[in-house]
């Protein structure tokens, strides 16, 4: 029986109907998109502090808060731009590809977050003969009233939304009130692997418009074969006499218009007009040669940077003024570990400039259109940018993709309202050489609505969209994830066919790049090389982005006071996606991981070599456009004692493409010797707006910094085995008689050798390999086999001819696998030898993450010097910015503080070790071996394997040094493949040798 009589009125808010938050449609009220531009006239900026209020749903909403009279005297205040989670206004919430609410498009929860907010402003004089109020970025749904009348709704968070304000704003006491809903219908269109932060996140202007201005520009700027510009300019409305002028090619005419555009319902909605302007420089993103347009009017005069450039796709390639593109790129998400959404400009800035300076040279801007102040950055310092749509549906991919909009009519109007929003914004940039359609939402005839709507408006780019392998409707054939070997196939046009001959057809001619690949969470991502390798060896692939370039950290602190960076779950989530949101080259606060680093060496714009001699220096250069004058030289010659020689080096110019091999002076060459490393650089010559003079682009080495490895001579008169006082004595060591193993080096506390074959998990272990469907997690099959537990049983000690031999069965409980080590020790009295021999059963299983021993030394053995790979880390298949030389670095400076702690710190190919106390003329304990690994950390295995944030490691007072004789690589499963072949650690027999000195 129904209880509620049939006239009730179900809706939980007078403002139900207003806000429209089950309506699949666009938002309402609002004026057709168009660029983001300096348009000539008065902006204020409404942006500062506002009234806010916060309510837990609609229902509990204060009522009447759009009149003018409204008491907001209670209320709190809050900045706008921001997101109201940081600054105390409920909780982010993180899932990657999972609704956090029921999916039952359109509706949402009830329990649907509100933020209110009210801006008293002035406006003057100069915004009453027209005007317009723009929010450049609101989420998820905002209803926006100003002096108590309503303007309409806005769809679509990181787009820009502008209503007509003209007659309704005045001079002075304007009440801007806009209420914003945390989720609504719009919000199954955005399901973006990233925190969901509701807020007014991007600025909010006044906009002057009076009647006889022009509201719209695109202007289209193409670079011809013979080096001349091409100038086309779309004006809306029509205006007469517009006198277009670029001063730096001495350019100036009036717009003498040869049509009209039309709109689809037929209505006049602009004009062009086409001119030659000459000999240009192109632009490109090694050289973003930019030209200032004006274009004016007796009322306004508007200010464009126009790069002259031409995208084609020709013989299955990417081409930029006729030249085939190469892409070094990263994806890049909004975020700022301590505002969330909104992100600084210096910080936009900053993050450019720091992508420069690592060799990135493209920009995808997953997944929604960036702020637009980005955009100009990307112009100016240069790079190519696939612009993508405010547009994902991942968590449909739950149940077969059922109901997915981009295939539901009633979301047609929305996603092209999306897409004629991003294209309108951005299409003044030269840097966007791509639309994307959006990210990971199946497939469906809106996504082919988009796709054609995109073209028709401005066919001269490419249109992008990753989701569709059979690639109907776009210009590029796009994956993610891929593994090396499809790479490969794909280059070379061999891929598996479709099963349509013209579909085929179409698609094998494409260009193809990875949208998404070698995914940056935690230690890694490794494999970089491998792809890169496949790149410049098929000109069809065109390279990639990797996923992605910041980690999506929350700064928070401890109670003690101590920061670090939440993840997924730490505010309470019922549903969320942990740490998978901390995937990126640098840190929340732009402190560059290990693998930007690798990233720079692998993308660097040069192939180097030097040959064995120190004779001569190959040059490659693989810039597409510049050749090297913009470059200098510099050697170095490096030994044990340090830098022995160096100076700079005359390096002919290399134009792009070509290869040349220089000679080298006397100078260099006669310090070829043993222990000897030539570095050479290529350097910026001169100061550049992303980085100063010196600033290095590529190196080469040539050489080995081996350290000699000490001889171990026993003779009749070294000291013996002696049992005394429960240890046995041999040379400057004792042994506890319980375990086998060292209890003193030289009066030094030295507790080890204990064999281990377990690395706290990385991000990497912790995936599963997309190359395997259906294959458990590398980190589950090895603590199945027991390798965290792993236990010594001493089976025997025995001592014959100078050889102490100890011998120890290493087993895991439960199981009946098991590793027999027998540990040879022989001694001249000063330096001990250990030969360790391993010999494992059967039943381990197909890898181990290490096969090293473990010494535990007390903590003031900090300081460590080392001959081989540094200063940063390396791994089998990571590690390409690692030079080889002599380093020297603190236990804490050995540390890679990832977010979520695990496996770090390898310094690899080494070949000496000294561990020493931090005064001058401390204690020391010195390992030597032809080439190990080791790491050395100031917390045990266990610690760092329980960890969930860095403050959970607590120092125990003791150096825990593990030398490694293998190791497993990284590679990148947390999302894609995991570790190749070539790297895996299959368990098996083992011999190493190392002296204790």
């Amino acid at each position: 029986m129904n209880l509620l009589p049939s006239n009730t009125n179900l809706a939980a808010s007078p403002y139900d109907s207003i806000m429209e938050l089950t309506n699949p449609g666009p938002g309402t009220g609002g004026l057709r998109p168009r660029a983001h531009m300096d348009h000539g006239l008065p902006v204020l900026s409404l942006n500062g502090n506002w009234r806010f209020n916060y309510s837990q749903s609609l229902a509990a909403a204060p009522v009447g808060i759009e009149a003018e009279t409204f008491d907001d005297g209670a209320w709190d205040t809050l900045p706008v731009p921001s997101s109201w989670n940081f600054h105390g206004h409920g909780a982010p919430a993180y899932t990657n590809v999972q609704f956090p609410f029921p999916l039952d498009p359109p509706h949402v929860p009830d329990a649907n977050p509100v933020g209110d907010h009210r801006c008293l402003f002035d406006a003057g004089q100069e915004f009453l003969q027209g005007a317009v109020l723009r929010f450049d970025g609101l989420d998820n749904a905002g209803t926006v009233w100003l002096n108590g009348q309503l303007l309409g709704t806005t769809r679509g968070s990181k787009l820009s939304h502008e209503f007509e304000v003209t007659g309704i704003v005045r001079a002075v006491a304007n009440v801007l009130v806009v209420r914003v809903a945390q989720f609504s219908a719009s919000s199954f269109l955005e399901d973006q692997d990233a925190w969901w932060l509701p807020g007014i996140f991007r600025d909010v202007s006044l906009l002057a418009q009076p009647q006889a201005s022009f509201r719209d520009v695109f202007v289209h700027a193409g670079y011809t074969a013979g080096g001349s510009g091409t100038l086309r300019v779309e004006i809306d409305p029509p205006l007469p006499d517009v006198v277009a002028t670029i001063v730096g090619l001495g350019f100036s005419g009036v717009l003498e218009f040869a049509g009209t555009d039309h709109d689809e319902q037929g209505g006049e909605t602009g004009v062009s007009a086409t001119f030659d302007v000459g000999q240009v420089e192109p632009w490109s993103a090694e050289s973003p040669i930019l030209y200032e347009l004006t274009l004016s009017t007796p009322l306004q005069t508007v200010r464009l940077l126009v790069g002259f450039r031409t995208i084609t796709v020709e013989d299955a390639q990417i081409k930029l003024n006729g030249t085939p593109l190469l892409f070094r790129g990263v994806n890049r998400h909004e975020h700022n570990p301590d505002l969330g959404r909104a992100v600084p400009r210096e910080q936009m800035r900053r993050e450019l400039r720091l992508m420069k300076a690592h060799n990135i040279n493209a920009i995808r801007t997953s997944h929604y259109p960036p702020h637009p102040v980005l955009l100009d950055l990307a112009d100016e310092l240069g790079f190519y940018v696939i612009d993508e749509c405010d547009y994902e549906t991942h968590g449909f991919e739950d149940g077969d993709w059922a109901g997915n909009p981009s295939q539901e009519p009633q979301y047609r109007e929305a996603l092209l309202d999306r897409m004629a929003r991003t294209v309108e914004r951005d299409k003044n940039h030269p840097s966007v050489i791509m639309w994307s359609l959006g990210n990971e939402a199946g497939k469906g005839e809106n996504l082919r609505a988009m796709a054609q709507w995109t073209k028709e408006r401005d066919p001269e780019r490419l249109v992008h969209y990753e989701g569709d392998w059979a690639c109907p409707y776009v210009d590029v054939y796009s994956r993610m994830y891929a593994t090396p070997a499809e790479v490969e196939l794909i280059g070379r046009q061999e891929e598996v066919p479709l099963p349509d001959p013209a579909q085929d057809e179409h698609r094998r001619n494409l260009p193809f790049i990875l949208c998404e690949y070698v995914h940056a969470m935690g230690n890694g991502p490794g494999g970089l090389q491998e792809y890169q390798d496949l790149f410049d060896a098929h000109p069809r692939l065109q390279g990639g982005f990797v996923w992605e370039w910041i980690e999506h950290g929350i700064r928070q602190h401890t109670p003690d006071g101590e920061a670090f960076f939440a993840y997924g779950g730490d505010f309470g989530e019922q549903v969320h996606d942990g740490n998978f949101v901390i995937d990126g080259m640098v840190s929340a606060d732009l402190e560059p991981r290990p693998g930007l680093l690798d990233y720079k060496k692998v993308v660097e714009p040069l192939g180097l070599a030097v040959s064995a001699d120190w004779r001569e220096l190959a040059v490659h250069n693989k810039y597409d456009f510049l050749d090297t004058a913009h470059l200098a030289w510099t050697w170095t010659v490096a030994g044990p004692e340090g830098k022995m020689a160096g100076g700079t080096l005359e390096v002919p110019v290399t134009a792009a493409g070509a290869r040349a091999v220089v000679e080298l002076s006397a100078e260099i060459t006669r310090e070829l010797a043993p222990e000897r490393v030539l570095t050479i650089s290529a350097v910026l010559a001169h100061e550049s707006p992303w980085a100063p003079a010196g600033h290095e682009i590529a190196w080469t080495q040539q050489g080995i910094p081996a350290a000699p490895q000490p001889q171990v001579h026993t003779t009749s008169g070294a000291a013996g085995a002696v049992v005394e006082d429960g240890e046995l004595h041999f040379g400057p060591a004792t042994f506890s008689l319980s375990t086998g193993e060292l209890s003193t080096f030289k009066s030094v506390p030295v507790n080890g050798p204990r064999l281990t074959l377990w690395r706290a998990p990385t991000d990497n272990d912790n995936g599963k390999d997309h190359a395997l469907p259906g294959s458990p997690r590398t980190a589950d099959t090895w603590v199945a086999a027991g390798l965290p537990l792993l236990q010594g049983r001493l089976q025997s000690m025995t001592y014959d001819g100078g050889e102490l031999a100890v011998r120890v069965r290493y087993g895991v409980p439960v199981a009946r696998q098991h590793v027999d080590v027998e540990y040879a020790w022989r001694t001249d009295g000063t330096l001990l030898e250990l030969s360790a021999h391993l010999t494992p059963s059967e039943g381990w299983g197909q890898t181990w993450p290490r096969l090293g021993f473990d010494f535990e030394l007390p903590g003031e053995f900090s300081q460590a010097a080392w001959t081989g790979h540094g200063p940063g880390q390396k791994y089998p298949d990571t590690g390409m910015a690692a030079q080889r030389g002599w380093f020297s670095a603190s236990m804490e400076e050995l540390q890679v503080p990832y977010v979520r702690p695990q496996e770090n710190g390898a310094r690899a190919g080494v070949s000496k070790l000294v561990l020493s106390t931090k005064p001058a003329g401390g204690q020391s304990v010195t390992f030597q071996s032809e080439d190990f690994a080791f790491t050395l950390q100031p917390y045990s295995r266990q610690v760092l394997t329980n960890a969930n944030h860095t403050p959970d490691l607590v120092a125990d007072g003791i150096s825990h040094l593990t030398l490694d004789a293998a190791v497993q690589g990284i590679g990148t499963a947390s999302c894609g493949p995991g570790v190749l072949p070539a790297y895996q650690l299959a368990p098996g027999p083992l011999s190493s040798t190392v002296v204790l000195g």
